[in-house]
């Protein structure tokens, strides 16, 4: 059985983009194209309705370009469990306000217990100075949360 790992915006917003002319951005394209051809079938890829409302918006054929690829990975419920722990990390200043959709992200994987969360957003969400308090909302709500990780971090070693 495949670990399961929950896809959320930025990765999908990354891997279908055009090509940027900022040297990081670019690295990071890359990066999110390679895991998506070397890595992605050692993987059930999940996802939430949260995740298809944003990559939703935008430019419609952008949008659809994010969508057809999302449309091929299970979506997972997003419940009021995962609503509640997701207004917990923000009460308690994990993440902060602005932050409440990427806070929805977590709750759902962590409710959903997905090992591996899969981002490039790296200012609210693969965050190591963020993580312990994270960390502790959701161990105190009895939920251990995802590896929060790039995919230059998702990837088998190769002996």
């Amino acid at each position: 059985m495949l670990q399961r790992v929950y896809i959320e915006t930025t990765f999908v917003s990354y891997l279908t983009a055009r090509s940027s002319r900022d040297v990081v951005i670019a690295g990071h394209q890359q990066s999110t194209q390679e895991w998506w051809e070397q890595s992605r079938a050692d993987f059930e890829l999940c996802t939430s309705q949260l995740v298809l409302q944003e990559a939703g918006a935008g430019d419609p054929k952008a949008a659809q370009e994010r969508l057809v690829l999302l449309k091929a990975m299970v979506l997972l419920d997003t419940t009021e469990e995962a609503v509640i722990l997701a207004s917990e990390l923000v009460r308690s200043r994990a993440l902060p306000e602005k932050a409440a959709d990427d806070a929805l992200h977590i709750a759902i994987a962590a409710q959903q217990k997905i090992p591996f969360l899969l981002t490039w957003n790296c200012r609210h969400m693969a965050n190591a100075m963020m993580r312990p308090a994270i960390e502790a909302v959701c161990a105190s709500k009895g939920y251990k949360v995802p590896i929060i990780c790039t995919p230059e971090e998702l990837r088998k070693v190769i002996p």
